[in-house]
């Protein structure tokens, strides 16, 4: 019995950091894809970005259709493929027109409102328990994207009220991810994203149809790539994590992307931002180590 238990220990020793590692690179890829988008609407409609950033990743995923061909024909969970994919491409839309009209940081600290429908969600639906390290770790990190973004009256805009509304939409769709990892493997779950979301992006984008250039066709890599890249990540992530872990870590997102955007963009940033940031990341560090704990017993 203690022969199996020490046996045991070092697989979730590794399958926690390596959960922790897949949560870093979907950041990455979510900044990248960010960038890519905000770049892409500035000579085409926010419906063909989100189209193109799926028509990207038709070119990815069939390159590697024949390795995921064999789960997809088993059609596991297709009812809860199609209401995630439909609600996160509503959520998609609206966080866009975020990302086009508002500061890169502004736009990831009030989608950040997102892990309180998270660990709600988690818990109604998963049956995820609201560990007290896991509220402290919301609630801190909740408070440092109040500190960044020291939301005012000049927060009150229709776009940052639509970015809100896309963090909800967000939570959902992730706890539908979270619920089809039981079945699916993440590459599946990215396959079904696109096979879905791109007649969806197809038929949205006649709508508002802009003529398309050269110049637009490196950032539609960058967006579809990074939009492929991230959901892959975070569906690794979440197969290794519980969701109400995972979304708090994903915190440090708002202070990287207010540093990208002052690069990329000259968009201000100051001392708040590091004090969010500084906060976000010890309250985050507290929980990490406690659910550390718990994963491997020591």
């Amino acid at each position: 019995m203690s022969a199996n238990l020490n046996l045991d220990q070092p697989r979730s020793r590794a399958e926690f950091s390596q959960g922790l590692i897949w949560v870093a690179l979907s950041m990455a890829a979510f900044i990248g894809m960010s960038v890519g988008s905000r770049e892409l609407a500035t000579s085409l409609s926010i419906r063909q970005v989100l189209f193109f950033r799926a028509l990207v990743g038709l070119g990815i995923i069939i390159v590697l259709a024949r390795q995921f061909l064999p789960e997809i024909r088993q059609a596991k969970m297709v009812r809860l493929h199609i209401i995630r994919n439909i609600v996160h491409f509503t959520g998609q839309y609206f966080w866009t027109i975020g990302v086009v009209l508002l500061p890169l940081a502004s736009v990831f600290a009030l989608e950040f409102t997102m892990p309180i429908w998270v660990a709600f969600f988690a818990w109604l639906f998963l049956k995820e328990k609201l560990t007290r390290p896991r509220i402290l770790a919301t609630l801190g990190g909740f408070l440092g994207v109040l500190v960044i973004a020291r939301p005012g009256l000049g927060m009150i805009d229709p776009a940052a009220s639509l970015v809100l509304l896309a963090a909800a939409f967000y939570a959902l769709a992730l706890i539908c991810v979270k619920e089809l990892t039981r079945e699916c493997s993440p590459g599946v779950i990215v396959v079904w994203m696109i096979l879905i979301q791109l007649p969806l992006g197809f038929v949205f984008a006649l709508t508002d149809w802009q003529p398309v250039s050269w110049t637009d066709v490196p950032w539609m890599l960058v967006a579809g790539i990074g939009a492929l890249s991230a959901h892959f990540c975070q569906a690794q992530a979440l197969k290794r994590l519980e969701a109400s872990v995972v979304i708090p870590i994903d915190f440090l997102r708002v202070p990287l992307a207010a540093i990208v955007g002052y690069y990329a963009y000259g968009e201000a940033i100051d001392l708040w931002v590091f004090l969010g940031g500084a906060i976000i990341l010890l309250s985050n560090y507290q929980a990490v180590l406690r659910e550390r704990r718990r994963y491997t017993g020591k």
